[in-house]
């Protein structure tokens, strides 16, 4: 759920959203999404990928050395989320048409994650069959993504003490950005999720539910509990790819809980969230 400085409240519709992005529409003169340069954080590892024109395919190999140990966080309310939805229209964190790390998600990722229907844009069920990827368009970056509540790049709490409390936050690659408004520590990162039996990863793009500053839960040891206490108490948002992955009974509720930890790319086994690996940077 995005949480930006300068966005106002949202009362475009998807259909004209998808309108624009496809007649190759930028953000007008004065608008107070700047351009601003990509930036891509270099990855933890260098697997042998071959460049496609939507991002890296990944080939199907454990990379080595591991990386570190992250602790796990059990027993979370997880909800649903997918780039193009609109749920509170006038709610200037109500829409996933942006994120907090791109001002153009709908664009950047290809269009509505699921079914455009009357102008609005709808989830659908994902399937082993196809990967779990979205049967009525074709995305640019990864269909698996999730959200966690601290907002490194927006949130400005979050940006103070993103240095702090950050695991990785000296690794190479992140070191001496602590002061860099156009970089972000969370984006792009890993997460291990796991429910009834059934292992999935994803990458985090965005920041939410309902808390942009969650230090003690999303980076605490002894299984802390969300601070938020919107949509029963989640702790997180995941894309449609990863409620079909780990088996929600939900399409769209707030009843599922899963356990998740971080993972350093070494440590991500091949599986459809390798298939396409988002690496694009804060992008405003």
């Amino acid at each position: 759920m995005p949480s930006r400085r300068a966005v106002t409240a949202m009362t475009v519709s998807v259909l004209g959203a998808v309108l624009l992005f496809q007649a190759g529409c930028s953000a007008p003169s004065g608008s107070s999404h700047r351009a601003a340069p990509t930036l891509t954080p270099p990855p933890t590892h260098t697997p042998d990928a071959t460049a496609t024109p939507h991002g890296r395919h990944y080939p199907l190999h454990t990379a080595t050395p591991h990386g570190r140990q992250y602790p796990l966080h059990t027993d979370i309310v997880a909800t649903t989320f997918w780039v193009g939805e609109i749920f509170q229209p006038h709610n200037p964190n109500g829409s996933q048409v942006i994120s907090t790390y791109d001002a153009h998600w709908l664009r950047d990722y290809g269009g509505c994650d699921g079914v455009t229907t009357g102008g609005k844009c709808e989830t659908e069920r994902r399937v082993a069959a196809n990967g779990y990827f979205p049967t009525h368009m074709t995305p640019r970056q990864n269909p698996f993504y999730l959200d966690l509540p601290f907002d490194d790049v927006n949130n400005p709490a979050a940006f103070a003490r993103r240095a702090h409390v950050i695991p990785w936050a000296d690794d190479p690659g992140y070191a001496g950005h602590a002061r860099d408004p156009s970089f972000s520590y969370m984006k792009d990162r890993w997460v291990k999720l796991i429910r009834n039996g059934r292992t999935c990863y994803g990458q985090i793009e965005d920041a939410g539910p309902g808390a942009y500053d969650d230090y003690r839960y999303v980076f605490g040891t002894g299984d802390p509990r969300p601070g938020n206490r919107l949509y029963n108490g989640a702790g997180l948002d995941v894309s449609p790819a990863l409620t079909g992955c780990l088996g929600f009974t939900e399409l769209n509720g707030d009843d599922n809980r899963v356990s998740w930890q971080f993972v350093d790319a070494v440590d991500v086994p091949p599986g459809p969230w390798t298939k396409l690996v988002t690496t694009q940077g804060v992008s405003e």
